[in-house]
């Protein structure tokens, strides 16, 4: 099947081939797609080469690729500029620079290869999002999720990770108890049901840093988060991972 490049900052992904349908992901600036189908009504089905989440994106919104062409470089800083088509676009961190005609870019890119993950990356990582608001199906500094927010940052970490938090948390390796966490651990939530429905990242014994409102740093224990500002207990404990 052919391959499509998002040319737009932020590119909706919804549940249906319709502007009103709801919006389950994203696909950000440069991040490539596989065509899956055409609609009659100017949306693509696709899915996203990173982590294969399926869904319809405006098709104006991508440039069909040669075969064979694929992602390059991250940005390196919250919002970048790059010159495209002779008009300045503001394109988000998370976003990738392809190889295009018509595309300049002379900004910040992260340098994948020479990437030392540990503590201090994390947070710095994880902190170029706080006080983003939530978005559900966001996965951008202008609007993000919980599985959104933890799914870019590990991305610079060179981790893939799916889209959803509960697939998310069928990876990684079991860490038994809170208390030997390491900075980067991933902890999960779920619902009375058992449902795993929230995630977020573990920066101490007591702190995590998750979507919840905006992207914020709470209190955790072995039950799960308390909200720092109301002292409320939001989110119940079910499995904290490890990835990285």
């Amino acid at each position: 099947m052919p391959f499509a490049i998002c040319i737009v900052p932020v590119s909706p992904m919804r549940n249906e081939p319709f502007h009103v349908s709801e919006m389950t992901s994203q696909v950000l600036f440069g991040e490539v797609c596989e065509i899956l189908d055409k609609t009659t009504g100017g949306f693509l089905k696709l899915k996203a080469v990173n982590d294969d989440y399926e869904g319809y994106c405006t098709e104006s919104q991508f440039r069909q690729l040669p075969a064979g062409s694929r992602e390059t470089e991250l940005t390196g800083e919250w919002v970048n500029d790059v010159l495209f088509d002779g008009s300045i676009m503001k394109i988000p961190f998370g976003s990738r620079i392809p190889v295009l005609d018509g595309l300049e870019y002379q900004g910040k890119t992260w340098n994948e290869s020479d990437t030392v993950v540990d503590d201090g990356l994390v947070r710095t990582l994880s902190f170029m999002f706080l006080n983003t608001p939530y978005l559900w199906g966001g996965r951008s500094v202008f609007g993000a999720d919980c599985s959104g927010f933890v799914q870019i940052v590990f991305m610079y970490m060179k981790v893939n990770l799916p889209r959803d938090a509960a697939h998310q948390a069928l990876k990684g390796n079991p860490v038994g108890f809170l208390q030997e966490m390491k900075c980067g651990d991933l902890a999960f939530f779920d619902d009375p049901e058992g449902n795993i429905i929230h995630v977020g990242i573990l920066l101490t014994e007591s702190s995590i840093i998750h979507a919840y409102g905006k992207i914020r740093v709470d209190k955790i224990d072995n039950e799960g988060i308390i909200n720092t500002e109301t002292g409320n207990r939001t989110h119940k404990l079910r499995v904290i991972k490890r990835f990285i």
